[in-house]
C-alpha cells in the first residue's frame, strides 16, 4: 500500500493510500462515520462506511476519540465540499491508540488554560498555520541574507557583559564567573564583519524585561545583519529590501493559511511596497504632540506612541536619529547635533510597533572609551570590543529584526506569544 502525506493528496486522486495520524474531528450518521483526520501536514475528510468496512472495522472506528492515533487506508476522490477538496472511502482501518478525553475541545477556552496546555494547543489549525508560517519565514530570512554573500557567524549565548544595558540580563554563574544569556549578537557580529564584510547571526536572545505587554518574550529568535563600510541610509534600505521580500514571499506561499484559517486581510501586506516612509524622531515627537499624547522629547516611544504613530502610514515606516541619551553607548552620533545619534527603527503598521532597530556603530576609539566611562560599564569586559577600534576601525551598521514581533504582524496576531512554539513570558516558564 502506497504510504502518503495529507498535503500531497491532490497526486493521489483515483489511487488507494495509506495514511497515518490523528481523529481532529469524527461525527456518525448511523452506518456512515466521517473522521477528520490530521497527519500534520493537512487534515482530510476519511468516510467509513459499514457495509464497505464490515462490523468489526465500522466498531473500531466508532470507539475513536478526538486525537486518537490511527492508520487509514481507503481511495482518494476529489470532493469539492469536503475539508481541503479531497475525501477518502475508507476500506481498512487499524487504531493504534484510544485517546483520553481531551482536554481541548472544539469549545471556546480562556488563552490562560490555552497556554497551560501549549503542548497540546500547538495540534490546533490556527496554531499549526501560525508555525507552519514561522518555518517558511526563518527560511526566507536566511536565504535573503545567503543571496547576496551574507556569512552567518553564529554569536554565542554566554557573553561576559551586557550589549543594550545591564537592567534587562539573565544572570548565569558560569564556573565561578558572572555569565549572562546574550541580548543580542550584535557586538561579535562588529567582529565577525571585521573577517567577512557582510555577516548575520541567527538565534535565540534573552531580555529580562518586567513587561507583560503583548509585544513582549524573556525569550525570542532575532535576525542581525552588519556591514562592514555601510552607513545609516545603507543599512536602512538593506532593512526595506529584507521586509519587501520575506513579507512578499510569505504572502506568495502562504496566502491559504494567512486568509482562510488566520483570517488575516492581506491587502495589508500586499502594501509592503518600496519605498517605505520616513520620519526623524524630531518631527515623530512633534506628530504626537499635534495628536494630543502627552510624549515627551528625549523619552523612548511606548507602544501607544508607536500605535499612533502608525495611523499616518499604510506600511512599515522609519524613524531615525533617535536622542543619543536613550540609545546604546556603541550608537554613532549624528555630525549634524551630537545629541542625536544615527539610529533608526522600523515600525509596523496596524499598531504592530517597532520590528527592527539599529543603526550606524561608532568607529572612534576614543569616543567608546568615554562612553563606556559614562555609562559604568566594566571596561575589562569590553576590552576585545575596543580592539576593533584599535586595529582597522571601520564604519560600519547593521541591525536587529525581531522574529516572532515580524510574525505577529504578518499573521494579524494581537499577541507575541501565539508566534513561538513555547513561548517564555515574565510570568510563564512551563510547559
Amino acid at each position: 500500500m502506497q504510504p502518503a502525506e495529507i498535503s500531497g493528496i491532490s497526486g493521489f486522486v483515483g489511487q488507494s493510500v495509506l495514511l497515518s495520524g490523528w481523529v481532529y474531528n469524527i461525527r456518525s450518521s448511523g452506518k456512515i462515520i466521517f473522521v477528520q483526520m490530521r497527519d500534520g501536514t493537512g487534515v482530510i475528510q476519511c468516510v467509513i462506511e459499514r457495509s464497505s468496512v464490515g462490523d468489526e472495522i465500522f466498531e473500531a472506528a466508532s470507539s475513536l476519540t478526538q486525537e486518537s492515533s490511527l492508520e487509514i487506508t481507503g481511495s482518494v476522490k476529489e470532493d469539492k465540499r469536503a475539508p481541503g477538496g479531497y475525501e477518502l472511502d475508507v476500506t481498512d482501518l487499524k487504531v493504534i491508540h484510544v485517546a483520553d478525553g481531551y482536554p481541548i475541545t472544539p469549545k471556546s477556552h480562556g488563552m490562560s488554560f490555552l497556554m497551560d496546555n501549549r503542548h497540546l494547543w500547538l495540534r490546533s489549525s490556527r496554531q499549526n498555520a501560525i508555525l507552519k508560517i514561522r518555518a517558511g519565514v526563518i527560511r526566507y530570512i536566511r536565504e535573503f541574507y545567503d543571496n547576496r554573500g551574507f556569512i552567518c557567524c553564529d554569536t554565542p549565548i554566554f557573553t561576559p557583559n551586557a550589549c543594550e544595558g545591564t537592567t534587562t540580563l539573565f544572570g548565569t554563574d558560569y564556573f565561578g564567573d558572572r555569565a549572562y544569556l546574550t541580548q543580542s549578537g550584535q557586538l561579535y557580529n562588529e567582529a565577525t564583519a571585521a573577517a567577512f564584510r557582510k555577516v548575520y547571526c541567527f538565534g535565540p536572545t534573552f531580555r529580562a524585561e518586567k513587561s507583560k505587554t503583548r509585544r513582549h518574550l524573556t525569550e525570542f529568535w532575532m535576525v542581525e545583519p552588519e556591514v562592514a563600510f555601510a552607513r545609516l541610509e545603507d543599512i536602512m534600505k538593506l532593512a526595506e529590501d529584507f521586509v519587501v521580500e520575506v513579507v512578499g514571499r510569505t504572502l506568495e506561499n502562504y496566502r491559504g493559511l494567512l486568509e482562510d484559517v488566520l483570517e488575516r486581510d492581506v491587502s495589508m501586506l500586499e502594501r509592503v511596497k518600496p519605498p517605505f516612509p520616513r520620519i526623524s524622531y524630531t518631527d515623530a515627537a512633534a506628530k504626537l504632540k499635534e495628536k494630543g499624547v502627552d510624549f515627551e522629547f528625549g523619552g523612548d516611544f511606548g507602544g501607544n506612541d508607536e500605535t499612533v504613530l502608525s495611523e499616518e502610514f499604510d506600511r512599515p515606516f522609519f524613524v531615525h536619529r533617535f536622542p543619543a541619551a536613550i540609545k546604546a553607548f556603541y550608537m554613532e552620533p549624528d555630525p549634524d547635533d551630537n545629541k542625536l545619534s544615527l539610529s533608526v527603527d522600523l515600525l509596523a503598521p496596524e499598531g504592530y510597533g517597532e520590528i527592527i532597530g539599529g543603526g550606524e556603530r561608532a568607529s572612534d576609539l576614543e569616543y567608546l572609551e568615554k562612553k563606556i566611562e559614562e555609562e559604568e560599564l566594566p571596561r575589562k569586559a569590553f576590552e576585545w570590543y575596543l580592539d576593533l577600534r584599535r586595529y582597522g576601525a571601520f564604519p560600519h551598521s547593521g541591525f536587529g529584526l525581531g522574529l516572532e514581533r515580524l510574525l505577529a504582524y504578518i499573521c494579524g496576531i494581537k499577541h507575541v506569544r501565539e508566534t513561538i512554539p513555547f513561548p517564555r513570558l515574565i510570568n510563564r516558564l512551563s510547559p
